[in-house]
Order: structure tokens, then sequence, then C-alpha cells
């Protein structure tokens, strides 16, 4: 089993912080391709009003066992080196990043497998929730497609 990480950041992960963690990995020349999923929250119009940000909670334990849950089953899954997952919470504008994915394999065809399996598991089955908020301060509760 491999060590628990650590998902949540508190709001929008930055491109900074993407960077830096893309920059780290040069030194591991076992690796042939890194594969990358950014969501992005979106400015969607519900019932005629603009999304503004949303505000995302969670069942933090729950949600932090289920991540570790996924992580290991992806590793065990796909021929992978590493894999960095990072959720926000709290508030996050539009055109902000809400969710980073990072794998890195030998082989591209893993890579890529690997995050669609892994993005795909984290929408289904972690108890994360949004708050869509407007800009006259409505809010709804987000559902995921």
């Amino acid at each position: 089993m491999n060590k628990r990480k650590t998902v949540f950041v508190e709001g929008s992960i930055s491109p900074a912080f993407i960077a830096n963690s893309i920059e780290k990995h040069q030194t591991k020349t076992s690796i042939g391709a890194h594969d990358i999923f950014l969501g992005q929250v979106r400015a969607d119009q519900i019932h005629g009003k603009i999304v503004q940000a949303i505000e995302y909670s969670a069942y933090t334990e729950m949600a932090e066992n289920k991540f570790h849950e996924i992580r290991e089953t992806t590793f065990q899954k796909f021929d992978l080196t590493c894999m960095h997952i990072y959720h926000s919470m709290g508030i996050v504008k539009a055109g902000e990043i809400c969710l980073f994915v990072f794998v890195s394999s030998p082989h591209r065809k893993e890579a890529f497998k690997a995050l669609e399996f892994l993005v795909e598991e984290i929408k289904k089955e972690v108890p994360i929730f949004g708050k869509e908020i407007f800009e006259d301060e409505t809010h709804v509760w987000k559902v995921n497609s």
C-alpha cells in the first residue's frame, strides 16, 4: 500500500502549483509519459443565471478514504510510476482550476488509460459536493453529469 496523500487544497489550484508539480518530475528519468486532467469551473447558465463560482465541501475523512482506495486500485490496474490528485475545497471562481490529476508512466498509452479511469472513478465515487453560486448570491447544489 502506498502512503496516504492529502488531496484537498483550500481554494483554486494555481497554474504555478501545476507547473511546479510538472517541474519536479524532470529528475524521474524512468518516466516516458505524463497525462494531466484539469477540471475548471464553468460559467454555466442555469435558470437564466450565470454561475460565478462553486463552493466545494465534502465529508473529508470519507472522501480521503475513497481517494486512497481509487488511487490504490489505479496503481494495481495500470503500470504507473506516480500519481497526484488535488481537489479544491471552499470557493473556486469560474475559470479557475478545481481538480488536478497527474499520472506518470513509462509509456503514453498506459498514462492515457489510467487517467481516464481515475477521473471517472473520482467523479462517480468520491463524496464531494458543489454549491453553484450565482451573481445575485443565490445558489443551487451542483448535479454531476
